[in-house]
């Protein structure tokens, strides 16, 4: 998604302003990563820190390549139905979201039949990724049957807040 956006954005631009855009991708990867390391703060509702540094990573790479593609070619601005590897990942993209869209949609229909239950895709952190990695592990489970366990726990009290009382997870 960062690198549509990126050719998004590209579009009609010459090379001085791909270069404007690379240096200002270079710093916001720099603070990231500085922020990531605990060096700098994040505003209150901002995305997680491993994602947004990763998503500066690939736009600095990304307006990088931009950049060098249009030196190499010698255009004067950056068109992205020139740019066969940049259509190239397009095209995957899009391939891979109606792909996505299709499952979702035949998940909904056997969703339907099982109105009660819920079937969930979960991006962790890192952090919270290595630990459910290891709780899973030493309890012979995968990740997912630890999620499970996990949320069939789950306690709400009066005032809304959501808890879940120590447990070991079992097989």
């Amino acid at each position: 998604m960062a690198r549509d956006e990126v050719r998004r954005q590209a579009n009609g631009l010459d090379a001085a302003a791909v270069a404007e855009k690379v240096a200002e991708a270079a710093v916001r990867e720099r603070e990231t990563a500085e922020q990531l390391r605990g060096n700098g703060s994040f505003y209150e509702f901002e995305m997680d820190r491993e994602r947004l540094a990763f998503i500066w990573l690939v736009k600095h790479a990304e307006w990088r390549r931009i950049r060098d593609l249009m030196g190499a070619l010698g255009w004067g601005v950056y068109e992205p139905k020139q740019d066969v590897q940049g259509s190239v990942w397009a095209r995957e993209r899009e391939e891979r979201l109606a792909g996505a869209l299709a499952a979702q949609s035949a998940s909904g229909e056997q969703g339907r039949e099982g109105a009660d239950e819920l079937r969930a895709e979960v991006w962790l952190s890192a952090a919270s990724s290595r630990l459910l990695r290891a709780v899973a592990y030493r309890a012979g489970l995968s990740p997912s049957q630890v999620l499970a366990q996990l949320a069939e726990r789950v306690v709400v009290g009066e005032d809304g807040t959501v808890s879940v009382p120590p447990f070991t997870p079992s097989q």
